[in-house]
Parts: structure tokens; C-alpha cells; sequence
């Protein structure tokens, strides 16, 4: 029987214990540090954070908000 199984370790001490694991008994795995986000997408977000922390951009009021939607 082959099957897939997806875990995400929040740390490298988790990462570590699952792979001494497989090896334990066995067990073929592969890591992958792929991110399922868009590159662009993150480039674009990462940007706005600097800008943001920049002082970059604008406050809009909920007034404005409501306004885009009428």
C-alpha cells in the first residue's frame, strides 16, 4: 500500500524527531520547503509590509469603505 501523508512541523526539533522516526522503521520521505504561495504574490505582500513600515500609504476611514461598495 502507497500513500501520501502531509505534516507540518512548526520547529526543526519536530522535523528531526519525525525523520529519526521514518529512518526507524524504515520509511522512505522527502522534505520539501516549498511554499504554496505565488512568488510574485509574496514579493507583493512583502513590499506592502516595508511600505507600511516605512510610513508608506494611507489611512482610509470606514466612511471611504463604505463608499467603494455603493
Amino acid at each position: 500500500m502507497k500513500s501520501t501523508k502531509i505534516i507540518h512541523t512548526e520547529n526543526r526539533e519536530q522535523e528531526n524527531a519525525l525523520k529519526a522516526f521514518a529512518k526507524a522503521l524504515k520509511i522512505k520521505f522527502e522534505v520539501s520547503n516549498e511554499s504554496p504561495y505565488d512568488p510574485e504574490f509574496v514579493k507583493k505582500i512583502d513590499e506592502g509590509d516595508k511600505d507600511r513600515a516605512q510610513g508608506k500609504g494611507r489611512k482610509v476611514t470606514l466612511d471611504e469603505l463604505n463608499g467603494l461598495w455603493k
